[in-house]
């Protein structure tokens, strides 16, 4: 059981490197909300259901979305030649 524990956490670990250290804001964001999952499920691993459950609702998946919501926003912005506002 603790292997897989240790496996999640150097999954969770690489995807956030992989977020930080990439160029592309899609494979980011991408790579944050797996980070969030992984995350979540070492939060089971460590008998923490509530918060595996938020981190995964939250974290991946409503993050996940205003982040690419967002990015479409700015890049729809940018394809008219900027806000006015």
């Amino acid at each position: 059981m603790e292997i897989f524990l240790i496996i999640f956490a150097v999954l969770t670990v690489a995807s956030a490197l992989i977020a930080v250290a990439t160029t592309k804001k899609a494979v980011s964001i991408l790579a944050a909300g797996v980070m969030g999952l992984f995350a979540s499920i070492v939060f089971i691993f460590l008998a923490a259901p509530d918060v595996a459950m938020t981190e995964a609702a939250i974290g991946s998946g409503l993050t996940t979305f205003i982040f690419f919501f967002a990015l479409n926003r700015v890049k729809s912005d940018r394809a008219q030649g900027g806000a006015d506002d």
